[in-house]
């Protein structure tokens, strides 16, 4: 088995990320997939308890300006191609981008889903979505939950012990930038991951554009603004 694990000092941030991830709680192998043979790292994290996964691909020790998507869980999108959203769609454009790089590192953290309010509750959203007409945002809080509350500790943690030194995030919310550096992780540049709109996606992708300051400028575009309002 490939050890990925590095001395703290040889990375910057250190402490910022929280404890080591032990190697008890750490398995490797390999993933054959449609795509290619992936690293799995399966990983159990020290503070928030959840099992969580990387796909790495090529060499990640002491690399700088890795490419790297960290996606949060979506079983709707992820799994079942739902077109509310774009996650599904974003998951699979990382994981094309890692490949045609030969080499980046997908992180999908689990416990996430609905911004980390969870399965049942998003779906109680999708209701007041679909119903009412509330978005993404505002379909939450009129249920009592946060907008957001998801932690990127642990990407930060298996980022490090993989000795990542750089990344180039594959993301269009410059929150989740501030996240990762305020664990510790050099974010190089931001690589946008755009998604083309739908009917059944738009109002989500508004939302996320003018309610959580995701920067999204192919909205922008007159044929999206034609786009109808199904979906949320």
């Amino acid at each position: 088995m490939r050890e990925h694990g590095t001395a703290a000092e040889d990375l910057p941030g250190e402490g910022l990320a929280g404890p080591d991830l032990s190697e008890e709680d750490i398995a490797e192998a390999d993933l054959v997939t449609r795509r290619g043979t992936f690293r799995t790292v399966a990983f159990r994290d020290p503070l928030d308890g959840q099992e969580h996964i990387a796909l790495v691909l090529g060499e990640t020790m002491h690399r700088e300006n890795v490419l790297v998507r960290v996606h949060s869980e979506c079983v709707t999108g992820d799994i079942f191609a739902a077109m509310r959203c774009e996650c599904g769609d974003q998951l699979s454009s990382a994981l094309d981008a890692i490949v045609a790089e030969k080499s980046g590192v997908l992180v999908y953290l689990r416990g996430h889903e609905g911004r980390g309010i969870g399965l049942v509750a998003k779906v109680r959203t999708h209701v007041l979505q679909d119903e009412q007409g509330l978005d993404t945002v505002d379909s939450a809080t009129a249920l009592g939950y946060p907008i957001d509350r998801r932690d990127f500790g642990p990407a930060a943690r298996v980022l490090k012990y993989l000795g990542v030194r750089s990344v180039r995030l594959m993301s269009n919310n410059s929150d989740k930038i501030e996240a990762l550096e305020s664990h510790g992780i050099v974010v190089a540049s931001r690589v946008p991951l755009l998604i083309q709109a739908t009917d059944h996606n738009i109002r989500y992708l508004t939302a996320k554009r003018d309610r959580l300051g995701h920067d999204l400028p192919h909205l922008d575009k007159p044929a999206y603004r034609r786009l109808g309002t199904a979906g949320g």
